[in-house]
This record gives structure tokens, C-alpha cells and sequence, in this order.
């Protein structure tokens, strides 16, 4: 099974078939919109508009696994994340990427790449980056400021 293989919800609730995003290099990111990290959704957001024109995709799971820091409905994280950072990159359904009932993207993710906590999630902003072929070929930790990772994805592009 690979990263395309696998199917995940929308913020409406729709199937999304991540071969959908086949050929784009991928940042994946699992958010929070009460997180210290928030506003790290700016610099997500510039680096979006910068290179999407280039085959990059930003893919945003909000999550309330770590301190309930993403409270709201799917409809208000989207609201948050526009009205205060313009975001623009696909949002997804609110997720779950530690434990029984976490999703199979990330279940699929942390095999690929493990972290400071072996598989598990550390925390909210966690960066995956996977290239044009789904080879998850990154793992940055929440502090890891997007900025920092361009240089990496310009050489995926």
C-alpha cells in the first residue's frame, strides 16, 4: 500500500482520493487552529502561493488530539483559517493521528518516517513532505518553522 492507495474526507465530508495528488510534491501537516504553532498557517500560506504554480500542494488535517486545541467543527476551523490567515491550500475533515482511531494517512506516514517518539505524533504542526512519485521523503518536528523547509521542497519541484 502506498500514500495513493489511500482515501480521506474533505472539511464537507466528501471522499478525497489522494491519487488525486499524484505527480504534485506534498506537504502534509497535521493543524490546530488554538496551538502555539498557529501561526505558523502565515508562513504555510505564503510558501502555498510561492510554489503552487510548480506542482506543490499543502494538505491540512486539523487535529484536537493534543490539549483539544482544535475545538471546533470542521465548518469553523475553515472559517478560523481563512478570515484570520486567507488560507487558501485544501483543509480536510478534523483527523485523529495517534492511537486506535487514527487515520489510515497517518498510520501510512509515521511507517514511512518515525520521529523524536518513534511513530507517534509529537504534537500539533508536524510536517510530512512526500514527492511527485508518494515517497515520504521528510519529517519535521511541530517548531520546525516552514520557512525552513523551502530549500527542500524546491529541490522536489
Amino acid at each position: 500500500m502506498g500514500i495513493y492507495d489511500i482515501d480521506v474526507k474533505d472539511n464537507k465530508g466528501n471522499d478525497i482520493h489522494l491519487s488525486d495528488y499524484k505527480g504534485k510534491v506534498l506537504l502534509i501537516v497535521n493543524t490546530a487552529t488554538g496551538c502555539g504553532f498557529t501561526p505558523q498557517y502565515s508562513s504555510l500560506e505564503k510558501m502555498y502561493r510561492d510554489l503552487k504554480e510548480r506542482g506543490f500542494e499543502i494538505l491540512d488535517f486539523p487535529c484536537n488530539q493534543f490539549g483539544g486545541q482544535a475545538p471546533g467543527s470542521d465548518d469553523g476551523i475553515q472559517e478560523f483559517c481563512t478570515m484570520k490567515y486567507d488560507t487558501t491550500f485544501p483543509r480536510f475533515a478534523k483527523i485523529d493521528v495517534n492511537g486506535d482511531g487514527e487515520s489510515p494517512l497517518y498510520t501510512y506516514l509515521k511507517s514511512q518516517k518515525s520521529g523524536l517518539l518513534g511513530n507517534r505524533i509529537k504534537w500539533n504542526f508536524t510536517k510530512f513532505l512526500v514527492d511527485r512519485e508518494g515517497n515520504v521523503v521528510g519529517r519535521y518536528a511541530s517548531n520546525t518553522d516552514p520557512t525552513k523547509i523551502i530549500k527542500d521542497i524546491e529541490g522536489l519541484l
